[in-house]
């Protein structure tokens, strides 16, 4: 195989190197495609998970609300049963000292029993404001669970639909990095490293570099579309071939 390599013209090399590309950018089209909807789906299934886990802490706030609603009634039933006992002893009292001291007790009770009412009304009222709070968050949980639904749906549907197309391109890119070079391929692999969109071999149309859109010197052009050795852009270091290797790739089989 090497020495099948280094006979190659470079005419061969260049073919090898565009076709590897585009088989590449096919390979590239359908991870990124189907790269989007797992993090759609993490997104989506993260956003529900915070939602459940909100309605777990409003359900727990609301359990301790009603812990404390059952100790103010409890503090009540003391009150009212401290108040009637106050309220005996005032019919045995010897002086007034003394009858005065227990209504201080009775007013006292009184005011506790109050302020215990309406602690149990603010309680009662956000046990109220939270249980719309959990029926807001359901809903918004029941619509998160049906855009999950339809993009795990989708992605389910992408990723059977491309599996076998992306193992097959994955087959031939495979054996046609065993038709390059090593020192070209490395060279392509690091400049589709480098470059936004991973073109690392671009043909040059209307005068221009493929991948940045810099003009290309006519005698540049005239060279490159020799193939008689390895041209690089000046300004994006993409190796460049002519227009028309587009067409002769499509004759070329894997």
């Amino acid at each position: 195989m090497t020495e099948n390599i280094q006979n190659h013209t470079v005419e061969e090399k260049l073919l090898n190197l565009f076709k590897l590309q585009s088989i590449d950018s096919q390979i590239d089209e359908i991870r990124t495609l189907r790269g989007e909807l797992p993090l759609q789906v993490k997104d989506l299934e993260d956003e529900v998970a915070g939602l459940q886990t909100r309605i777990e802490k409003v359900e727990n706030d609301n359990k301790e609300l009603k812990k404390q609603i059952a100790e103010k009634e409890h503090s009540v039933k003391e009150s009212n049963g401290l108040i009637e006992k106050y309220e005996k002893q005032q019919n045995t009292v010897r002086n007034n000292r003394e009858f005065d001291s227990l209504n201080k007790e009775v007013e006292f009770q009184k005011l506790e029993i109050e302020l215990s009412g309406k602690r149990i009304k603010e309680y009662k009222f956000k046990i109220t404001e939270n249980k719309d709070r959990i029926d807001e968050i359901k809903q918004r949980i029941a619509e998160k669970n049906e855009e999950l639904n339809a993009k795990r749906v989708e992605l389910e549907g992408i990723v059977s639909e491309t599996q076998k197309d992306e193992t097959d391109l994955v087959r031939q890119s495979e054996y046609l990095e065993k038709l390059i070079e090593s020192r070209l391929l490395i060279a392509y692999k690091r400049i589709r490293g480098n470059v936004k969109n991973k073109l690392a071999i671009v043909s040059v149309n209307r005068d221009s570099c493929g991948g940045c859109f810099a003009k290309i010197p006519p005698q540049r052009q005239l060279d490159i579309s020799t193939r008689k050795k390895i041209t690089v852009c000046e300004h994006c270091g993409r190796i460049l071939v002519d227009a028309a290797m587009r067409e002769d790739i499509a004759n070329m089989h894997v």
